[in-house]
């Protein structure tokens, strides 16, 4: 690294962290409490991965990802996923269109909504898997296809879904493919007592917050990049790899926790979101480097939705986040 470069970074490191810290006082003006949860989403969104963002109706899950849009100064659109969605009412359609110069006819592509930089897939488990399917190659390839044609999304680009876990009557469950796609699931709970008070009094009266746009595309851009130069050791990565391992049963290396209540383990993409959510964190945090307790940190919001459970967990009643911490205390010790 040269001087010039050197002499950058902390400057560039200061800025990402000021943002945040902006970007977390602009969101309070409208959403009250849910610290982990803000945390988690915006570690995914500085670390460039997706968000399933999982809890009951009423909980401002929608308000949340619309607030960051503002904030971030996104191009943002809503997609309300139905029944009846059809894939091109996502990624967009050729048309037919005539030249009325020549006379000539020619196909036209129309962009669908999916064409933003913030995706809102609001209840994504209430459309078929077939339009689920629509977004698989705009999330991991940032590309969409269309008459035999690929066209680039924009970038950054992300998508934060949202389903509600309790009624599950007419949805259709995303298959494994399509979860491990999200870096993070994001579980949002009620507010505490205190917190609930302050969202009554802050919705019922006259004032309504207006929010500051704090970075646009660009910063976020070089926000992803400076993410990825963070060193980090190699107990760290060590670590991270060891915990996903463990998952996976009958493969040698299991825990004991995931030999008893898992059917399925993760894949190589959980490790790698497990390292780039660490390095976001300890840098959104002013630390150089990360450490063994970011993994442990991030390893629920990785990992849960990338484990099946078997007979016996869902016999028990025993829920994906506390098979994660039982692998965790077995392999931290």
């Amino acid at each position: 690294m040269d001087e010039s470069a050197r002499s950058n970074a902390p400057q560039d490191i200061d800025a990402v962290r000021e943002h945040y810290r902006a970007m977390r006082q602009e969101i309070a003006k409208v959403i009250v409490g849910q610290e982990n949860v803000i945390d988690e989403m915006m570690i995914a969104l500085f670390s460039g991965g997706h968000v399933l963002l999982e809890g009951v109706p009423g909980l401002a899950k929608t308000l949340l990802i619309s607030s960051l849009a503002r904030v971030m100064d996104l191009s943002f659109n809503r997609i309300q996923f139905t029944p009846d969605l059809m894939p091109s009412d996502i990624t967009g359609s050729e048309i037919l269109e005539e030249d009325h110069g020549t006379g000539h006819r020619q196909f036209k592509f129309i962009k669908g909504p999916i064409f933003a930089n913030l995706i809102l897939a609001d209840e994504i488990n209430r459309t078929p898997p077939k339009t689920q399917a629509a977004l698989l190659q705009a999330m991991q390839e940032h590309q969409v296809t269309a008459g035999g044609n690929t066209h680039d999304l924009g970038h950054p680009f992300f998508v934060l879904a949202t389903q509600n876990p309790i009624e599950q009557e007419g949805t259709y469950p995303l298959p494994e493919a399509q979860l491990d796609r999200f870096m993070f699931n994001v579980l949002i709970d009620y507010p505490t007592f205190a917190d609930e008070v302050a969202i009554v009094e802050n919705t019922t009266g006259s004032d309504e917050a207006e929010l500051t746009s704090v970075l646009d595309a660009a910063a976020v851009l070089a926000s992803q990049q400076l993410v990825r130069q963070v060193p980090v050791a190699e107990n760290v990565t060590n670590f991270a790899v060891k915990l996903v391992r463990a998952t996976r049963v009958n493969s040698g290396e299991e825990a004991a926790a995931a030999k008893e209540f898992l059917a399925w383990g993760a894949g190589p993409r959980a490790a790698q979101y497990l390292i780039r959510g660490a390095k976001t964190k300890a840098l959104l945090d002013g630390r150089p480097t990360p450490d063994l307790e970011d993994i442990r940190r991030l390893a629920h919001p990785v990992l849960r939705h990338r484990l099946v459970s078997n007979f016996h967990a869902e016999a028990e009643n025993v829920s994906k986040d506390r098979i994660v911490s039982l692998i965790l205390d077995e392999v931290g010790s």
